[in-house]
């Protein structure tokens, strides 16, 4: 049996819940939820939960550092539990994709979001890359407060059709059908 990893990329608290930069976090709540799983504080600075996915083991870890941090938390996780780099899908936010959007790709460069820069210093490049649109509507030295700002009324509902379509090709990915997940990921006409 393999051990795979959902890392859900964003910022602890409240106050960040719904924001943009914690739409990796919002994803993997809720493929908890659809598992029927509680977090529960983990053995470093991390959430954790578990289940199994056509016989595959499958933690869900929501770092309880700030993005910038979260590879830190995520290196002590898969070196605890010895899980492979290879092994770990982060979900993170993209803001050069329109929300809505997906992509999902192995490997790669930072792409200029901090939280993939620590996870790359902490495990490496090898990992799962699961990108989600929040669109690009800020200009220069609004970034920061565009991507923590929640998203707009008129956006939530793609946003909620994007999650439950991450959350579907999740479960196809850790099935052993990744052509299916890729096909879900493209699904953009359900949008």
């Amino acid at each position: 049996m393999s051990h795979w990893l959902i890392v859900g990329l964003g910022n602890p608290g409240e106050r960040y819940h719904s924001t943009r930069h914690n739409i990796g976090r919002m994803i993997a709540e809720a493929f908890a939820e659809t598992k029927r799983l509680q977090f529960k504080k983990g053995r470093g600075n991390w959430l954790e939960a578990e289940c199994a996915v056509k016989g595959e083991k499958v933690s869900i870890m929501l770092p309880e550092t700030y993005m910038n941090n979260s590879g830190q938390a995520v290196g002590e996780f898969i070196r605890y539990y010895k899980i492979p780099s290879e092994h770990v899908i982060m979900l993170v936010d993209e803001y050069n994709f329109p929300v809505g959007k997906m992509q999902l790709k192995q490997g790669g460069s930072d792409g200029g979001h901090n939280g993939t820069t620590s996870m790359i210093a902490h495990i490496g490049p090898a990992f799962w890359r699961f990108r989600f649109g929040i669109d690009k509507q800020f200009g220069p030295g609004e970034m920061a407060d565009y991507v923590l700002a929640p998203f707009r009324q008129d956006e939530i509902d793609l946003r909620n059709k994007m999650i439950e379509r991450g959350v579907k090709a999740l479960n196809l990915f850790l099935a052993g059908n990744p052509s299916r997940a890729l096909q879900q990921i493209n699904a953009e006409k359900d949008l």
